[in-house]
Order: structure tokens, then sequence, then C-alpha cells
């Protein structure tokens, strides 16, 4: 078995996306409003992966604020996508539900509504490859750089990650330039002190 044996097929995840049944597009249940329930989605999910979910965990899968619809929404159709038997054989943990589920929806909700990852072929793409990502895994056939060039020209959530990760560079930059200028001015003006 080699390495690239180990990654799914992406056109396989993203048909998936197009066949999210509508159960899973339907509206969360807010404040006894709305038709699924996403919290027993992501337990059923976690019980697919052979794991179970904390009480604490599936709290953040309900609301009583509609500003939280999106976002339940988004985490609906990742249920759908993790409930592929592809990731079900993987086993996912715990760990990498809750950041699939919780963090990656969180962005993700943030972009655009949760319909636009089943109805358009580049959000369709960005979140599975966020998830593939995120698990440490890429499409089969793709190299590392390949699926990283990828993410980073398709994903809104990617190009935000690596525009921070590039001001948290300039900002530690500036930093040492700043201390080299204040070292150097303390060291010339100790060098005229002692003349």
């Amino acid at each position: 078995m080699t390495i690239d044996d180990q990654n799914p097929l992406l056109e396989a995840l993203l048909q998936r996306l197009i066949d999210t049944p509508q159960e899973f597009q339907y509206e969360p249940v807010i404040a006894s409003r709305g038709k699924v329930h996403v919290a027993a989605l992501v337990h059923d999910l976690y019980c697919l992966h052979m794991e179970i979910p904390t009480i604490d965990v599936l709290r953040q899968f309900t609301s009583s604020t509609s500003q939280d619809r999106n976002r339940l929404q988004v985490v609906a159709i990742v249920v759908w996508l993790l409930s592929d038997a592809w990731f079900v054989q993987k086993k996912l943990t715990s760990f990498q539900l809750d950041v699939l589920l919780r963090d990656i929806t969180k962005e993700l909700s943030s972009q655009t509504t949760a319909l636009v990852f089943i109805q358009d072929a580049e959000r369709r793409e960005e979140l599975v490859r966020l998830c593939l990502s995120r698990l440490g895994l890429r499409p089969k056939g793709e190299s590392a750089e390949q699926a990283a060039d990828r993410l980073s020209r398709i994903s809104g959530v990617e190009r935000q990650r690596l525009l921070a990760a590039s001001r948290q560079a300039e900002e530690r930059a500036r930093t040492i330039r700043e201390a080299l200028v204040k070292k150097a001015a303390e060291e010339s003006a100790d060098k005229w002190g002692r003349e």
C-alpha cells in the first residue's frame, strides 16, 4: 500500500456534497423552530466513528439564537461529508471531529451561506480540501505541494489564515528591527560616554 492509497478521491467527496440529502439542508432547530436537530446529527456522526461525544460537545450544536443558523447548517453539511464510508473507515478521533465540526464550520459560515457549499463547485472543493488539510490528508494523486497550492487558491479561509501568518511575521520582523536599532543606539551612546 502506497501513501497515496490512504488519500481519498476528490471527485467522490465532491459528488457526495452534490448528493447531500434534503434533510441535511433543512433549517436547524433554533429555539424550537426548524426541522433538523444538529446535535443529534453530530451524535450519530461520532457514533459512526466509534466515539462518544460529551454533553459539552453536543451543546455546541444547539442554539437559541438565529445568528447560529448558518453555522449549524454548515455543521449539518460537514456531518454528511464526514459520514462518507471513506472517512468512517478512517475512524476519525473525537479531537479530529471536534476540530472539523467546531473550527472549520465557524470559519466557513462566516464566509458565505451554508447551501453554497453544496451548490457552488468552488465552495464544495474548498470545503472538502479544508477538511482533508486539517486532517493532514490530501486528494489522491496530488502531492502535498499541489494540494496546498490548490487550497490556498480557492479558499477564503486559507487566504485569511495565510494573511494573518504574514502579518504576524511582519510584526515580529518589525519588533526585531526596532530592538536592533535601539541596541545600536545604546551601544553608540555607551561608546561615546566612555571616550
